[in-house]
């Protein structure tokens, strides 16, 4: 599937809001092209990037009181193991439903979706947390990183994936080209002390399977991380989309020129977060967001790369989520978004 956005915009994921219908409204009536579900940790800890998937994976304590998950591996988990393998063998795609406890988003936007005639969407986009940020962050009644397991490491890739594909299977029906965002912050710490023992040949081996697995749904699919890593661990999983904090880390990408050019000419699209999620935004406008983007690709430019091409491959999306931000930083960061989009495809 090709696409060429010229500056379409969408969301990150999260949203700071209690209402889960007024992130929907802002979401259609800001990024009315690829809109996307939103989601809500502030309404309930269960919509945490980690917690939210969680549902169906063997071995998973809730911890309501502390509002933490952990994986307790103390006893024997070979019956759970069968059970969860049988449903990915058999493609059981219900059993790893999101419950709308775990996902108000997904089902508050469906309604909309089935309510409305929107003909300005172009792509309707989703996400699920990616199996190294997930492992890397959650753990098991030892507080020992379960990305470390062997066994609930390749129980974190196929239910992820299996996530995302019961994501993706549920607006199917609306007809419209979907856009699956695997997000992986913790990618920014890649080859720092804290993780020196993860590999890049398994990073971009567990990615990979996520992105092959996904692609197999006729779908794009995009890595987020929103600091700097090695951009081209994303190209070599086979992703479709690059998405980064462009207003902090903006040069990050021109550092591997060749790569990315590669990306770009075989239909690679650029998600660049050229509005800030932090206060940071109240110092800003759209003129001058739009004036940093445009010098942010003409240095990508300068290193090779048809500056038309750039334009052409990109996506434009806040820095990061919003959920930690207040109501009204987010709605500015999203009108200032549409704005942005506004002023460069006029």
């Amino acid at each position: 599937m090709t696409f060429d956005p010229k500056c379409m915009a969408t969301g990150i994921g999260s949203f700071p809001h209690q209402d889960v219908s007024a992130a929907c409204e802002l979401i259609l009536k800001t990024t009315p092209e690829i809109p996307l579900w939103p989601q809500l940790a502030s309404i309930d800890f269960r919509e945490q990037m980690e917690i939210q998937y969680s549902e169906g994976l063997p071995c998973v304590v809730l911890d309501e009181v502390k509002q933490r998950m952990y994986f307790d591996t103390s006893g024997d988990p070979t019956s759970e193991l069968e059970k969860f393998y049988e449903n990915i063998v058999s493609e059981n795609l219900e059993y790893f439903r999101i419950s709308p406890d775990f996902g108000r988003g997904i089902y508050e936007m469906e309604k909309r979706l089935s309510e409305k005639n929107l003909p300005s969407v172009k792509f309707f986009k989703s996400q699920v947390t990616g199996p190294i940020t997930f492992g890397l962050a959650v753990v098991d009644e030892n507080k020992r990183a379960i990305y470390y397991n062997d066994v609930f490491r390749d129980v974190l890739v196929k239910g992820i994936t299996m996530k995302a594909r019961w994501i993706l299977n549920k607006f199917k029906p609306f007809g419209y080209n979907q856009i699956c965002f695997v997000d992986e912050p913790i990618l920014s710490a890649f080859g720092s002390s804290t993780y020196v023992s993860v590999q890049r040949a398994d990073v971009v081996g567990f990615l990979s399977e996520v992105t092959e697995a996904i692609h197999k749904e006729n779908v794009l699919v995009g890595t987020h991380c929103c600091g700097n890593t090695e951009w081209p661990i994303l190209i070599d999983a086979g992703v479709d989309i690059i998405s980064f904090d462009a207003f902090e880390y903006g040069e990050t990408i021109g550092l591997y020129p060749e790569q990315i050019k590669k990306f770009l000419e075989n239909g690679g699209i650029i998600a660049w977060g050229i509005v800030p999620t932090s206060d940071k935004i109240n110092q800003e406008t759209p003129d001058s967001l739009v004036k940093k983007l445009k010098e942010k690709v003409k240095n990508l430019a300068n290193k090779g790369i048809d500056e038309n091409l750039i334009w052409e491959k990109c996506l434009l999306t806040p820095s990061c989520g919003t959920g930690s931000l207040s109501m009204e930083l987010s709605d500015k960061v999203f009108h200032s978004l549409s704005e942005v989009s506004r002023i460069l495809r006029q």
